[in-house]
């Protein structure tokens, strides 16, 4: 589990470092705000600790900016500053969480541990397929970061093939899993299909939805 430290503070720093590392995580310090946002928006950590007063960025310019590149990373904010106005703008900019200074170790390795529980119990909700991302606790879709709009049947027609990702599902199998007992039109399938690629696939080059002639459908990335 990768966590990455902005702080700027020596000793704070270093003592939450080797709080960390004996905790199991692997840990990367930056000290200033620059290095912290450019490390932070690598894509490679699990957790980013954050101060609020920081050389060259603030900890809450950081933080929107993370945010502003779509990035879920948990982000715990640090800071000695503990007036409610600095912890409500921390977390309307998407911090996860908030802890004040002076702390006790054991609130701070609890509320890591918090964090991180979270995050994993989001992320298995999440389908990725190339650049489509599903949310399936939101029912929300995203394809190469561009919202998708989809109406409820679309939406379960597209989970039900990408659940299924690299499987051929015949078109019965789709229409039992979307529609369930309900009468519906023999090429219902073909016509909801049709509809979502219309949405999912036609505006870009790489296309998701395939059809496996005389059978079905299937979602890959790979064509």
């Amino acid at each position: 589990m990768k966590v990455l430290l902005v702080e700027d503070e020596k000793p704070l720093g270093d003592a939450i470092a080797r709080l960390l590392d004996g905790a199991g995580y692997n840990v990367s310090w930056a000290t200033d705000g620059g290095m912290g946002l450019k490390a932070g928006l690598s894509g490679e950590y699990d957790l980013i600790i954050l101060d609020l007063m920081l050389p060259t960025k603030t900890g809450w310019e950081i933080c929107a900016e993370i945010r502003a590149h779509r990035d879920p990373t948990p982000i715990l904010m640090l800071t000695a500053r503990d007036d409610l106005d600095d912890r409500v703008r921390g977390l309307d900019m998407g911090a996860d969480d908030y802890l004040a200074k002076p702390f006790e170790v054991p609130e701070l390795l609890a509320r890591i541990n918090a964090l991180v529980r979270r995050d994993k119990l989001n992320k298995s909700f999440l389908i990725n397929i190339a650049d489509l991302e599903i949310d399936r606790n939101s029912r929300s879709v995203l394809r190469a970061g561009r919202s998708i709009s989809l109406t409820r049947r679309e939406y379960d027609l597209l989970e039900a093939l990408a659940v299924n990702e690299g499987r051929t599902l015949s078109r019965e199998t789709i229409q039992d899993r979307v529609w369930g007992d309900e009468e519906a039109i023999s090429n219902i399938v073909d016509v909801f299909i049709a509809s979502l690629r219309k949405k999912l696939d036609a505006p870009f080059d790489k296309k998701l939805i395939h059809t496996v002639y005389g059978f079905g459908y299937v979602m890959r990335a790979d064509a």
